[in-house]
């Protein structure tokens, strides 16, 4: 996959399956418009990816979907038009759907199974978070350390994490 231009330094090698959430909170297609409202409610999220029986992706029920649309469960609340990433899905690429799509988050899947989730509040949080190697001084952005140093080969071991001020 063809990686897109990198912003304010931010490393392009980040993968999805490094910053997911996971496990994923589901809703299962017969849950209730008041059991979506409280399943949301309860884990502080704003979505669930719908699954069926065998866990299988069906759509994505969210906030909007239960103010707004008319329907008695979350199979009928649902958006069904998912945009889904892969696992190995470089987090700029992500950066982009996101922003260009419009949309809040996207389902990780691995194997046609769903693994875990990305959201805006994922991507913007491994933008703030910089490690830096202690053999070399090479700064690198992500949720944690990267397994070897891109500029000396350090292991990740040597990888302190750079308190960001402010503004940053």
């Amino acid at each position: 996959m063809e990686t897109r231009p990198d912003v304010a330094g931010w490393s392009a090698m980040i993968t999805a399956g490094e910053i997911m959430s996971s496990p994923v909170i589901t809703a299962p297609a017969g849950l209730t418009r008041a059991q979506v409202a409280e399943l949301l409610t309860q884990h502080r999220i704003s979505a669930a990816p719908v699954v069926d029986d065998s866990g299988h992706v069906l759509g994505v029920v969210s906030e909007h979907d239960v103010l707004a649309k008319t329907g008695a469960d979350a199979g009928e609340l649902m958006t069904t038009a998912v945009v889904s990433v892969s696992v190995d899905c470089p987090v700029n690429d992500i950066r982009h759907l996101l922003v260009e799509r419009g949309i809040r988050r996207v389902p990780v899947m691995q194997d046609g199974r769903l693994v875990g989730v990305v959201s805006r509040r994922d991507i913007v949080a491994t933008m703030a978070t910089e490690w830096v190697c202690q053999v070399c001084g090479e700064p690198v952005r992500g949720d944690q350390p990267p397994s070897v140093c891109p500029r000396c080969h350090a292991a990740r071991e040597r990888f302190v994490l750079q308190e960001q001020p402010p503004g940053t």
